[in-house]
């Protein structure tokens, strides 16, 4: 059989190692940007309910929270980066067995994986919550959100994996509407467990944990009934032999482990910046403008940016498996344009409305109010190097080089940061200002490092197999 007749019945969308790379990128990126951005709402929704209706102490509450509960979940998540590796250069290369097989194994690690997880967070969450230096009111609304995610965090797991495998198999519209699914599902949850309806009773921040396990939970069942029944561009049937391949698993661990590091440094440092922001005189006010302004607000570039390193990753690994380096450059290259413009947008508001956007929260404590229209301005500026950084590691990533961006993150979102507050807290009082100032830095210390490893090359001779 030629090689063009082969193409013609392949499953997977030629287009993307074919013909012009901007559409290719842009097939790629838009639907994950909008799930991103959607889900990215959702969240903005949970804080603007538990603000007003908690007091910014929730909010407090919900962001320390999610940052420990990251450190552990985004490791995990992380290590699905292995299957995305694998999946995209065995569609670039027409490996359609292949292909189903990782997967297959990646929802076998997937399941192994959650039962050390539910028990570990679940014991561990007081401990846990107590190394964020939180404040006793904060505490108390943060254990049971942290509780119940730990427990039921299965459906998360799931869907992480699922709609990575998808993605890297070219089919980004499928999980866009998967997760636009599980949003709305969220949201109206939410909106009835954080405030009670009827005879449901108001559960406040564990309400708004239930809301995302459960939505989670049902659009991932969903999505794998459909992947067993042949209905997606990955196949998977019953018939299948599910006996663990150690060859698979090892091949993914050996390409996620690295991301799954570089995913608990990066989160480590995140609780200990909370850390550092506990110690500030107003801590509990600068802990809730540091939820609402980095972990929700901002989070509308860094998810729209995640979106974009997904879509440099399979087109970097698809193209790569098809034997065409110079389209990743291009794609790359391409994907950090696309960030560069939403950074510039979304910036643009938070230096224009800072005021409006903590309304939203029900930040209208004169003391969030100050350190959150300083940490927005800070931020603006931080958007541009965090979305190239972003879409640059995707691109190293997608090959299969994993550990140079493991390396970059150790020395830019832990070293320097984490080294500027405790240095200048060794010397005199530190500020909020302080804190923002060394975010700032680190994300632009990743940005140089990032562009810099891609553009050296070495990932053109990155192979798969052993």
């Amino acid at each position: 059989m030629s090689e063009v007749a082969a193409q013609k019945k392949s499953p997977y969308d030629r287009s993307l190692v074919e013909g012009p790379i901007g559409p290719a990128v842009w097939k790629l990126a838009w639907p994950t940007m909008l799930q991103n951005v959607i889900a990215g709402l959702q969240g903005l929704i949970d804080h603007v309910l538990v603000g007003n209706l908690l007091g910014y102490a929730a909010n407090a509450a919900i962001g320390v929270s999610w940052q420990i509960f990251l450190v552990v979940i985004v490791f995990m998540a992380s290590l699905f980066t292995g299957q995305a590796v694998l999946v995209a250069r065995y569609v670039g290369a027409g490996d359609v067995e292949r292909v189903n097989r990782t997967v297959q194994q990646a929802i076998l690690t997937a399941l192994a994986m959650y039962l050390v997880l539910a028990p570990f967070g679940y014991f561990a969450a007081p401990m846990l919550l107590d190394f964020a230096n939180t404040s006793p009111e904060v505490r108390d609304l943060a254990l049971p959100f942290l509780r119940v995610n730990f427990t039921f965090s299965i459906g998360l797991l799931m869907f992480f994996m699922l709609t990575s495998a998808l993605r890297a198999a070219g089919d980004a519209r499928t999980p866009m509407r998967l997760g636009i699914a599980m949003t709305i599902l969220n949201v109206v949850l939410n909106i009835i467990l954080i405030r009670g309806l009827g005879p449901i009773p108001a559960l406040g921040t564990m309400g708004s944990a239930l809301g995302t396990m459960i939505a989670s939970g049902t659009v991932s069942a969903f999505a794998l009934y459909r992947l067993l029944k042949g209905r997606l561009v990955i196949k998977l049937s019953r018939h299948m032999d599910w006996r663990p391949d150690w060859t698979i698993i090892r091949s993914l661990f050996r390409f996620g482990l690295p991301t799954g590091v570089q995913g608990i440094a990066m989160n480590i440092a995140g609780v200990m910046l909370l850390r550092f922001i506990g110690s500030l005189e107003q801590s509990a006010a600068a802990q809730g403008a540091y939820a609402i302004g980095y972990t929700e607000l901002f989070s509308l570039i860094t998810w729209t940016s995640v979106g974009l390193t997904g879509a440099a990753a399979t087109i970097a690994g698809q193209n790569l498996g098809a034997g065409h380096p110079e389209r990743v450059v291009q794609g790359v290259h391409t994907a950090s344009k696309i960030g560069l413009w939403v950074a510039a947008g979304v910036g643009f508001t938070f230096v224009a409305f800072p005021g409006a956007l903590l309304w939203l929260f029900g930040a209208t404590d004169p003391a969030v109010t100050t350190i959150g229209r300083q940490l927005l301005q800070y931020l603006a500026l931080s958007g541009f190097f965090i979305t190239v950084a972003l879409t640059y590691t995707g691109g190293l990533q997608g090959t299969g080089d994993t550990r140079s961006p493991l390396f970059i993150t150790l020395a830019s979102q832990v070293a320097v940061p984490i080294g500027m507050c405790t240095a200048i807290q060794a010397t005199r009082q530190l500020q909020p200002g302080d804190i923002w100032l060394a975010i700032v830095l680190g994300h632009f210390t990743r940005c140089v490092l990032t562009v810099a490893r891609f553009r050296q090359g070495k990932w053109r001779n990155m192979a798969v197999a052993h």
